[in-house]
């Protein structure tokens, strides 16, 4: 039998799950970056290199493995829950955040869960919690790549719009009501929301539409709970303004809100450490499900991390990076302010933390991947995120390409105005491109140079 035979007569097949699993696309992005190293990235949302905590690390490093039993400890496994000290120490860092104690949040560090990374802790959510068909209500736009994760398990989302005070929870109401209505709360399962400086707009949940949308899931939650899943991931990169409570911290029964927090982004993403909290009947079915995946998370970062939040150089480590990244956010915004048209439909956000601002460009300017943008920035050097990838399309389908997310995290300081001012005269060449285009000279753009294919 010929390979060709073979292959025919043995197709593979694969199961619904991965048949419904898309490619990120950002991977397409990431892959064009390092093909050409010259092209400065907005679009990736990584940390900076350059700040990672290196001297930090090998002080904590070095601490574990001096003592031979912790060394042994720290190189074996650990329980699937995680690492106790690790937990309680956890659980006292969140709970002085919202200036509360672990008992006035009705938690204990029993149900902490240590996973690898805050991106396996929402799988193991989803898993818990989704079948086919189940409703997931999210914001317009979200984080793209927990969406495609939404997608995978076969979860059906239902968008609220946002606005600078962060997601509508009166569209939220409005949309549980619609679904009542349809005889579908039932099919409801959570509402997921970034509330801190949310990739991809960089905007913060109103302190008072947190309490709002804790209210909202408690009088809808009528024959089964309504959860709120709090992606706090940036919470600790708060450059400015007010320093707001968690939703989980209204939810002093335990019952609607997982609070779910990483490493990665206040310290490291190489230890790929996440953590949460939740309601204790979801925290034994999550657990359970993290059993069947793995064997616990990586032990040796635990015991690095802990030492880190013990001596104090976790906290010192997190001052310098708001001050490097707020210095990258104030450049980002003052070159945006500097550069780009002052065209009725242009605006962008102002975030007060983490490491993104969302541009909006008037409707006429595809910001896509496919557009005339995208490859006009390309070859001037820069590269941005376009804005459909974050979307899910509306009832008709129907899914905005005019907007784009700007990520400064890891791009060098030196490097954003540049950018910024290349961008800005790629948006003029594609306005003076369009029927009674004004065209305006922009200043200081990146030299044009090829597109690296």
């Amino acid at each position: 039998m010929s390979a060709a035979d073979l292959s025919h007569s043995h197709h593979l097949a694969l199961s619904a799950r991965a048949l419904r699993t898309g490619e990120q696309p950002v991977s397409y992005i990431m892959s064009a970056a390092v093909r050409d190293p010259h092209i400065i990235n907005l679009a990736a949302g990584l940390v900076d290199s350059q700040t990672l905590p290196v001297e930090e690390a090998a002080i904590a490093t070095q601490r574990v493995l001096a003592d031979p039993k912790r060394a042994r400890a720290a190189l074996q496994y650990d329980t699937t829950i995680g690492l106790s000290e690790l937990r309680q120490a956890v659980l006292d860092h969140l709970a002085e955040q919202d200036g509360l104690s672990p008992a006035q949040m009705a938690l204990l560090a029993s149900q902490v869960i240590i996973t690898g990374g805050s991106q396996q802790l929402l799988g193991l959510i989803g898993d818990t919690l989704i079948d086919p068909g189940d409703i997931v209500i999210t914001s317009r736009p979200c984080y793209f790549v927990y969406t495609a994760t939404l997608t995978a398990l076969g979860a059906r989302m239902v968008t609220a719009p946002m606005d600078d005070l962060g997601l509508d929870v009166g569209a939220v109401r409005q949309l549980l009501e619609n679904l009542q209505r349809r005889g579908e709360l039932d099919r409801v399962k959570m509402v997921y929301v970034g509330s801190y400086y949310q990739n991809p707009t960089g905007l913060t949940l109103a302190v008072e539409r947190r309490q709002e949308l804790l209210e909202v899931v408690r009088h809808f939650s009528r024959r089964q709970r309504i959860l709120i899943l709090e992606d706090a991931a940036y919470r600790e990169l708060r450059y400015d303004g007010p320093d707001l409570p968690s939703i989980k911290s209204f939810d002093r029964e335990n019952q609607h809100v997982i609070l779910t927090n990483t490493f990665s982004k206040p310290f490291s993403p190489g230890l790929r450490t996440g953590y949460t909290v939740m309601p204790a009947d979801l925290h034994a079915a999550v657990l359970t499900q993290k059993e069947n995946q793995d064997f616990g998370s990586p032990s040796f970062a635990q015991h690095v991390l802990l030492e880190a939040l013990r001596d104090g150089l976790y906290a010192r480590h997190v001052h310098k990076l708001r001050q490097s990244y707020r210095a990258k956010r104030d450049v980002l915004l003052h070159a945006l302010a500097k550069y780009m048209p002052a065209d009725a439909g242009i605006h962008w956000t102002h975030p007060h933390g983490g490491l993104f601002s969302w541009l909006t460009l008037p409707a006429a300017i595809d910001t896509g991947r496919s557009g005339k943008l995208f490859a006009a920035c390309l070859r001037r050097g820069m590269m941005y995120l376009p804005g459909e990838y974050c979307f899910q399309g509306d009832a008709n389908g129907n899914i905005p390409r005019n907007q784009m997310r700007l990520a400064f995290g890891r791009a060098a300081l030196e490097q954003l105005e540049p950018a910024i001012a290349a961008l800005a005269q790629s948006v003029r060449e594609i306005q003076c491109q369009m029927p009674n285009g004004k065209c305006q000279k922009a200043g200081n753009p990146l030299e044009e140079r090829p597109v690296v294919t």
